[in-house]
């Protein structure tokens, strides 16, 4: 995957994560949304460009090309549209750049500024409010990765929302990592392709569904009737095994009987997270 990380400050925390919130909207999988994104983090005066509150978004896609429009159109419509805000780039030191903020630019219809701070180039945007401002480019991680995963196999719906949760606030802030499914869970896992629809890119991950185990070769154990998946995206392998293991420690929780993960043989890609492994030194 390709990614970036989106800096929004603004007055005052409330708008910046106001901003960071649309910007994010409808983002949970490349298969129907053209990008995963989700807030990584919130940030605090020292921590940002302007001295202001602020929040770190992560952003992937397939490749460079589809980041890049998927920037523009995002950062236009929802960051420049809010109150207070500014955007800068996050990954100010990575070499391949997406020229996104200079496309944005004339929106300023030839009234824009352009202002060169540290050797990176920055836009003022009159707007009725008063100024917008934002980094001319953002950075691209080439080497990124999405799909991580852990599925938590509990004795009911109940305690594997429990669980997901509390695996959820585990993670919550780790940095390099997001979670881009609503409020970090997916209750829909998915297996690659369809068996009885032509042309699917995914379909329900029947193995895995409680009212399906006597149609299908389930994967469930006895005793486990529902079951919720948490998704990772992260800026390397590493930051998502970190999180993984933060994760699935915090879910075993009372009524999960197991967890496991989605495996693909190999399809998604070429990083594989081996849960054993993860888990090796973790708490008991």
């Amino acid at each position: 995957m390709r990614a970036s990380r989106i800096v929004v400050t603004a007055r005052n925390l409330k708008w910046a994560r106001t901003a960071a919130l649309k910007l994010t909207g409808f983002a949970t999988s490349v298969i129907a949304c053209k990008c995963e994104a989700a807030i990584e983090r919130e940030l605090g005066e020292a921590e940002t460009p302007d001295g202001r509150p602020g929040v770190s978004v992560l952003f992937f896609t397939m490749d460079s090309d589809s980041l890049g429009k998927r920037l523009i159109e995002r950062i236009g419509q929802t960051v420049l549209t809010c109150p207070t805000t500014s955007c800068f780039d996050g990954l100010p030191d990575s070499p391949d750049r997406l020229s996104s903020g200079r496309a944005i630019r004339v929106f300023g219809d030839r009234y824009q500024i352009s202002k060169v701070i540290g050797g990176q180039r920055y836009w003022r945007l009159p707007v009725m409010e008063g100024e917008f401002l934002l980094s001319e480019s953002f950075g691209v991680q080439k080497k990124s990765v999405a799909g991580g995963n852990f599925l938590i196999l509990a004795e009911d719906e109940d305690a594997a929302l429990t669980a997901a949760e509390a695996a959820v606030a585990a993670i919550d802030g780790s940095p390099d990592v997001i979670m881009p499914f609503p409020g970090g869970i997916v209750r829909s896992g998915s297996k690659v392709g369809a068996r009885h629809y032509s042309g699917m890119i995914a379909s329900t991950n029947d193995a895995y569904c409680p009212t399906l185990r006597p149609l299908v070769q389930s994967a469930l154990p006895d005793g486990v009737n529902a079951v919720l998946e948490i998704v990772l995206d992260g800026l390397s392998a590493t930051a998502i095994h970190a999180a993984m293991q933060k994760g699935i420690d915090a879910a075993c929780t009372i009524g999960v009987r197991a967890i496991s993960a989605g495996n693909y043989g190999g399809k998604l890609g070429p990083y594989h997270f081996h849960l054993r492994q993860i888990m090796d030194g973790a708490s008991a």
